[in-house]
């Protein structure tokens, strides 16, 4: 065999007869595949409905009697820190090269398909590896395999089947008749696919405008609970979109004291603005693209004030800064990434 280990990365949302091919090439090209499920630790959303430990049975079961040449690791989601998330890659291996006992001498490579721009950048962040390049497998996306799961359509349902490994079939089907998540996502999806309808005979697609605040009181942060689609019940960041009339600025603090109704002057809001930053990724958000200015208001000290949920909120309160950073699978969008960014270590 070419290499000891290959490295295969991709979410698997969820695992297809395309990702079958290609870890069934890595099994023929080394003796074992490290396989990292990214996006792990997010909530579960139309764009994720599965856990990493989820993924890591479908791509077990569907592996067969080779899951035992498979070493399969989450990956968490670096949205804004592409450097963080090399590092992460880069540990991850050598921790599980190290566990299986093989030295520094074990020759590594990394597989995967150069599909697009986003694709090629990752692949090329490790030149360590030598890279396997391989060819496309003609399925359906993962993105059409989630909407006909979870439209319920028995077509659609057929073209699951004829598309995922027959394992991977089962646990689709228990997950749509036995979890009650499923209801909630497929009520997701059918308020985002409304919703871009809205804007379906734009000129353009349109880019939406938000601003969102990160308000941190002795070492607290403020958090708010959704109270609609999309994300119902995830906590975020007081925010909102920018009306036409006010700056982005203006938004956040207005956003702030409508879902919080948090008693703070806006004049010592602006003064207590430590910093700000504009987050932009394009798949910051489901309901198509949407860019965020984020304001971190820092009080170092003093009793928290009272807040109660408000407008889109459901709820309000203040989380210790330490519990809100072990709470990524709770948090809405991007939201923990960006309360990662101010206040993370």
């Amino acid at each position: 065999m070419r290499f000891d280990y290959l490295v295969l990365i991709g979410r698997f949302q969820p695992f297809h007869n395309g990702h079958a091919a290609v870890l069934r090439h890595a099994l023929r090209l080394a003796r074992k595949v490290i396989v990292l499920t990214g996006s792990a630790g997010q909530p579960r959303t139309v764009r994720n409905p599965f856990n990493a430990a989820e993924r890591a049975v479908m791509i077990r079961a569907a592996a067969g009697e080779d899951a035992a040449r498979l070493i399969v690791e989450p990956l968490r989601d670096r949205l804004y820190g592409e450097t963080l998330w090399v590092g992460d890659v880069q540990r991850i291996v050598a921790e599980a090269v190290a566990r299986d006992g093989a030295g520094e001498e074990a020759k590594v490579g990394l597989i995967g398909r150069n599909k697009d721009d986003s694709t090629a950048a990752y692949l090329a962040a490790f030149p360590q590896w030598e890279l396997v390049d391989v060819q496309h497998a003609e399925v359906l996306s993962a993105t059409e395999l989630r909407d006909w799961l979870l439209t319920g359509e028995a077509g659609g349902l057929r073209l699951v089947e004829a598309n995922v490994p027959g394992p991977v079939f089962e646990m689709l089907t228990a997950f749509r008749d036995g979890s009650p998540a499923y209801a909630q996502l497929a009520r997701e999806l059918a308020f985002i696919k409304t919703y871009r309808q809205a804007w379906a005979a734009a000129p353009y697609a349109p880019t939406f405008v938000t601003a969102d605040a990160v308000v941190v009181h002795s070492g607290h942060v403020l958090l708010v609970r959704r109270r609609a689609e999309p994300g119902r019940g995830l906590w975020a960041l007081p925010g909102g979109f920018v009306n036409q009339g006010e700056t982005v600025q203006e938004a956040a603090i207005r956003e702030l004291q409508e879902e919080t109704r948090v008693k703070i002057p806006p004049a010592v809001l602006r003064g207590s603005i430590r910093a700000s930053r504009v987050f932009d990724h394009p798949d910051r958000s489901l309901r198509g693209r949407t860019i965020t200015h984020a304001f971190h208001f820092d009080f170092p000290a003093g009793a928290l004030p009272r807040v109660k949920g408000s407008d889109d909120a459901e709820q309000a309160r203040w989380v210790p800064v330490s519990e809100a950073l072990l709470m990524e699978e709770q948090f809405f969008e991007d939201h923990f990434h960006i309360l990662e960014h101010f206040v993370g270590a």
